[in-house]
């Protein structure tokens, strides 16, 4: 317990060096999804697709910074060489090391740290299918735009099987118990095409007016 003190500054220390990074980044979409996914499959395929389609139109990614579909991501987002393509990498024991196609890695000590940054700097969010870290980055964000605690960002889910699912599951049980109401599964988008997760995002962008702003090392 008497650590607890000194612990605040290395909290500080991570949110300032994170912030003063990311704030200077322009229009930003974060991707995720599981780190176990492999280049051979499908979905990492899909994901370096959304990348480098995004990077083309000047939107940086940002990711966990790990492999599987981090790693996808950030290889897609790499390719055009115009926008950073961000990686937020925490080590775990079994899972995580940092990707080698994240051009802007930041390096984080604790989750909930990183867990702000992965939204806060975001217009927009991509959910591959993934595991309990996935699961709970979508539900963190859609808790947030149901308050109204950030704009009502596209949030999107790629992959309509994988995620058929949990969607039976909300409307036939959430929706019915009153736990949520039946407009908020309007907040979700579901697609299978790596050209319609870009558009949704870039039409979004048009609508509010994002101005570019990118990191002078990548312009």
């Amino acid at each position: 317990m008497s650590e607890d003190p000194w612990r605040v500054f290395k909290i500080m220390a991570e949110f300032v060096e994170s912030f003063d990074t990311l704030s200077r980044l322009g229009p930003a979409v974060t991707i995720f999804g599981s780190a176990r996914t492999q280049p051979e499959d499908v979905y990492y395929k899909a994901a370096v697709a959304i990348g480098e389609g995004l990077a083309k139109e000047k939107i940086s990614i940002v990711t966990g910074g790990g492999p599987g579909i981090m790693e996808a991501a950030n290889r897609g987002g790499a390719r055009p060489k115009t926008v950073p393509s961000v990686g937020l990498n925490i080590e775990l024991p079994f899972e995580q090391k940092g990707n080698k196609y994240a051009n802007l890695p930041i390096n984080f000590h604790y989750f909930f740290t990183r867990k702000v940054c992965l939204v806060k700097y975001s217009m927009g969010f991509v959910y591959m299918p993934g595991g309990f870290g996935t699961l709970d980055e979508l539900f963190e964000v859609v808790t947030l735009v149901q308050t109204q605690r950030i704009q009502a960002f596209p949030i999107i889910l790629f992959g309509s099987t994988f995620w058929k699912g949990m969607f039976d599951w909300m409307s036939s049980t959430l929706v019915p118990a009153g736990t949520i109401s039946a407009g908020d599964l309007d907040l979700l988008r579901v697609t299978d095409d790596p050209a319609q997760a870009v558009k949704w995002i870039v039409d979004y962008r048009r609508t509010v007016g994002v101005p570019d702003q990118v990191l002078a090392a990548f312009r």
